[in-house]
């Protein structure tokens, strides 16, 4: 059997294979009114085809745990009733086709009220459905942004409760798998870097200190989510700062202490939370960061970053580098890539009996 499709268990879930798609915005849901943040006709579709070409694991779109949180007016949600039936129309079909349907739990913290990246991605205000962001210092992104509100302690306490919250309506939408997303300068992600956090209470400063709320949320989500369900955990390994940044020796550090408090995988991805800094891209270039979680804590890890070809994914599960591929930008080019790359590799993966065709 080749590594690509072994299934792959956590917990007392078992996941058909290795090849899963990240969470990707996609900024098609209504901006206000009753159907704010509700998955549309264009969430079902997008996810629909990933499901029909094969991959194994679907984590929707950061879908935010407060109207608040969202990165744009135009983000998915799960802080309503609403949002959560919408949510089991695309469970019911995933999970019909053999694909483990997961989330990624979310708040944008300073770098929420933006527009969508095709208009430019700038901040926007009340006049275009925007709102005032909040963070752990009141510190901008960028000189595009305005300084967020620092939160309070108990801010941060509801902000940990709408963690908790939407966790239980994801399970209610029919999701097997949560993922708190603490990477890309969003929320967490802030509380952790000292490039963006410079409080001076029990949530910054000290190692202990930064990785506060971070824990607290993972508890919080811990204790709602059912024991026998995978939590993933997403972050950004480096902040690719020469100094004054996280680093990937945080990383590891996390790792282990996220391992303890309860979560089964470790999303590794890097960057999001410093701007103007040189990222080193390449094909698998953070594909290392997450080799290094894996071989120095054991907590299983999925790579991400410029994974397009299906020698390339098989050799990074091959060697042991990490336990998934998470394929962004290339399942937006092929739905299928899973159905083709198990054609290449003469491994298994489900076809619908409506495309039995194409085999």
């Amino acid at each position: 059997m080749t590594a690509l499709f072994e299934p792959f268990t956590l917990r007392e879930l078992t996941i058909p294979n290795r090849v899963w798609m990240p969470p990707m915005c996609q900024y098609s849901a209504a901006p206000e009114g009753p159907e704010t943040g509700v998955p549309t006709d264009w969430h079902f579709a997008h996810y629909a085809a990933r499901a029909t070409g094969g991959t194994g694991l679907i984590i929707v779109e950061a879908t935010a745990v407060s109207a608040q949180g969202r990165i744009s007016p135009y983000d998915l949600g799960i802080w309503n009733d609403t949002q959560v039936e919408a949510f089991r129309r695309i469970t019911r079909f995933l999970t019909a086709q053999g694909t483990v349907p997961a989330i990624q739990l979310a708040h944008a913290g300073r770098k929420a009220s933006t527009d969508r990246p095709w208009k430019g991605g700038a901040p926007v205000g009340p006049d275009a459905h925007g709102w005032d962001a909040v963070a752990p210092s009141p510190l901008a992104f960028d000189e595009r942004h305005p300084a967020p509100a620092e939160l309070t302690v108990g801010q941060i306490k509801d902000i940990v409760g709408q963690f908790a919250a939407a966790a239980r309506r994801a399970l209610a939408a029919g999701f097997e798998v949560a993922e708190i997303h603490g990477a890309h300068g969003y929320l967490i992600n802030e509380f952790l870097s000292p490039h963006s956090n410079h409080r001076t209470d029990a949530y910054g400063g000290s190692y202990e200190n930064r990785t506060r709320f971070a824990l607290e949320v993972v508890d919080a989500v811990r204790e709602v989510w059912p024991d026998d369900k995978p939590l993933f955990f997403r972050v950004s390994a480096t902040e690719w700062l020469e100094e004054g940044g996280w680093t990937a020796d945080d990383t590891v550090r996390l790792a282990a202490d996220l391992r303890a408090h309860g979560i089964d995988l470790l999303d590794v991805s890097t960057g999001g939370n410093a701007s103007g800094v040189h990222i080193p891209t390449g094909p698998g270039y953070q594909v290392p960061f997450a080799s290094r979680v894996k071989n120095e804590t054991g907590l299983p890890v999925a790579a991400v970053g410029l994974i397009t070809d299906v020698e390339q994914a098989e050799k990074i599960l091959a060697n042991g580098e990490a336990d998934a591929v998470l394929l962004g930008r290339e399942l937006l080019r092929n739905p299928s890539w899973a159905r083709h790359a198990a054609r290449e590799l003469g491994g298994e993966v489900r076809v619908p009996d409506q495309y039995h065709r194409s085999v």
